[in-house]
């Protein structure tokens, strides 16, 4: 073989290598670059640069949609886009998740659907959606017998375990009285949001701890706040057991009565609002 033969391919293979190099060079340039612009963006403004960055979006089936539409109201206050990014994040949530029937239970299109359009509601200001600490959903056709206090429970979230146990009926009694504030799916989802966005470390987990640690301050600090909430009786007792069970409590009735807990606790409203980066349908 000729020597300039191999010269050249030579000097073909190192310009390729060295093409390669810089552009890896540049995606890092760039990577680290948006991150830079999204910190001081988010010191900023409480919220991510950007929620939605997909390579393609999922779809829903005909009959899964039909169940959306129908029986899914905050779906329906959504713009036309942001119901199309919905159903992408639902039909995702639906992949990634396995749904278990407990005692009978049939796992359906309506149940899969309407627990999974529930996470996705309350992670819709999210970029990372799929809450990790979750992979299996267990669905029991009403109050089942919990092993681990033996008492009948409604609904729990076992973290170790990375699991998220429903009362089918319970469930939708949560939906079909709209304004009372008590939602069990919201209830457990809130909490499941709460303990990764502490295990995360994405832009949405930072938002949520560092504003959910603001409340916690404020609340602490503030006498005439904390005395005001505990009197009114506007949140249920069920809410100062603890923290955990406040952060659920609270956006239960966020999401239920927005402009009722806007009216009486501004402040708290607002706190919650910028946790969950909830800036459409209304809130």
């Amino acid at each position: 073989m000729p020597l300039a033969f191999i010269t050249e391919q030579f000097s073909i293979g190192s310009k390729v290598l060295l093409a390669i190099f810089a552009l890896a060079f540049a995606m890092i340039f760039i990577y680290f670059g948006i991150r830079t612009i999204e910190i001081g963006y988010v010191m900023k403004n409480k919220k991510p640069l950007f929620i939605h960055k997909y390579l393609f979006l999922r779809k829903l089936t005909q009959k899964q949609q039909s169940i959306l539409k129908q029986h899914f109201h905050f779906y329906k206050k959504l713009t036309k886009q942001e119901q199309r990014y919905f159903e992408h994040r639902v039909a995702s949530f639906i992949k990634d998740k396995d749904f278990i029937g407990r005692e009978g239970l049939v796992i359906t299109d309506e149940v899969k659907v309407l627990v999974s359009a529930t996470a996705i509601m309350l992670t819709f200001g999210f970029r990372n959606f799929y809450i990790g600490l979750i992979n299996k959903i267990f669905i029991y056709p009403e109050a089942f017998f919990s092993v681990a206090n033996k008492d009948y429970h409604k609904g729990e979230f076992n973290p170790r375990l990375k699991t998220i146990v429903l009362s089918w009926k319970d469930f939708k009694k949560g939906f079909k009285i709209p304004h009372d504030n008590i939602n069990l799916g919201i209830h457990e989802f809130a909490h499941a949001i709460h303990f990764n966005t502490r295990k995360e470390h994405d832009v949405s987990s930072n938002i949520f701890q560092d504003t959910f640690n603001e409340l916690m301050n404020l609340l602490t600090k503030n006498d005439v706040l904390k005395q005001k909430l505990t009197k009114s009786e506007y949140f249920r007792d069920y809410a100062y057991s603890n923290q955990y069970e406040f952060i659920a409590v609270i956006v239960e009735t966020f999401i239920e009565s927005p402009n009722e807990f806007k009216a009486q606790f501004p402040v708290v409203y607002s706190k919650v609002k910028q946790m969950l980066n909830f800036n459409f349908a209304g809130y």
